[in-house]
């Protein structure tokens, strides 16, 4: 009697552990920069009504920006690894 490992027709997780791991890879990257750009749209609202209301704290508030902007960075260095 031959000896069956598998079934017919269906995958190893061999065959499977490339195809979620490209897709885990692309889910971080996607995720993070749709964060990074919402963090970087809410942050210029915010600098543009501190740029009518306080124009001297404007410089202050481009910190959040560059925070937004790591995030991305962060989700392309996960996405590599």
């Amino acid at each position: 009697m031959p000896h069956r490992n598998r079934l017919v027709g269906s995958s190893s997780n061999q065959d499977t552990a490339a195809f979620f791991g490209f897709i885990g890879s692309a889910a971080a990257l996607v995720f993070s920069c749709m964060g990074a750009a919402y963090g970087t749209a809410k942050s210029g609202v915010g600098i543009a009504s501190m740029g009518v209301m306080r124009p001297e704290l404007v410089m202050k508030s481009i910190v959040p920006v560059v925070m937004a902007g790591g995030v991305g960075i962060f989700g392309l260095i996960i996405a590599v690894i």
